[in-house]
């Protein structure tokens, strides 16, 4: 009766010695990326990339910055600031976005020292790539909205300081009038 226990373990231990030897998944025949291939027209592995393609890294991705930031560009900004930013990053660039009421840490704001004095292209750069517990957001957003972005950030950091004073006349009344309106 007790045969069935001994061969169990006999029996798996003659399986998987089965399996080792020169068969096995390190060894089978495969094809390296510099080897000669006769499958293929070239008669070469490595493949050539279709034509326009252009690598993640590759430094030429990078689309220069706007020579003018006009309406157009703000607006394009402000857009795509709303769907890709304001979720962490609030509508005002404050850092107080919807995910902050749900417990994440808030975002620096923009209209702070260290964010005013941070150059446009370190702004791109953290878009692109991420800082600190920011995630990149370059599979997000296409290179030149990102520059679009940054103008947006740019003009929200310069109304964050702006005052009342500054303003034409008119915006200072609607001020006035939007000022009224809460208070009722």
């Amino acid at each position: 009766m007790r045969r069935p226990l001994i061969l169990g373990p006999v029996l798996a231990l003659a399986c998987a010695l089965a399996g080792c030897g020169e068969a096995n998944m390190r060894d089978q025949p495969k094809a390296k990326t510099w080897d000669a291939n006769r499958f293929f027209p070239q008669g070469m592995t490595m493949r050539a990339p279709v034509a326009g393609t252009v690598p993640r890294a590759d430094p030429a991705r990078v689309v220069p910055r706007p020579a003018i930031i006009d309406a157009a560009l703000l607006a394009r900004g402000r857009e795509r600031y709303g769907i890709a930013c304001t979720p962490c990053h609030g509508a005002s660039g404050d850092g107080r976005g919807m995910i902050v009421a749900r417990g994440f840490p808030a975002a620096p704001p923009f209209a702070g020292e260290r964010l005013a004095a941070a150059t446009s292209d370190r702004l791109y750069a953290a878009i692109t790539q991420g800082h600190g517990a920011m995630l990149p957001m370059g599979a997000q957003v296409a290179p030149a909205d990102r520059w679009a972005i940054v103008a947006y950030i740019r003009a929200l950091q310069l109304s964050q300081g702006a005052a009342v004073a500054s303003l034409p006349a008119e915006d200072q009344d609607r001020l006035r009038d939007s000022a009224r309106r809460a208070a009722r």
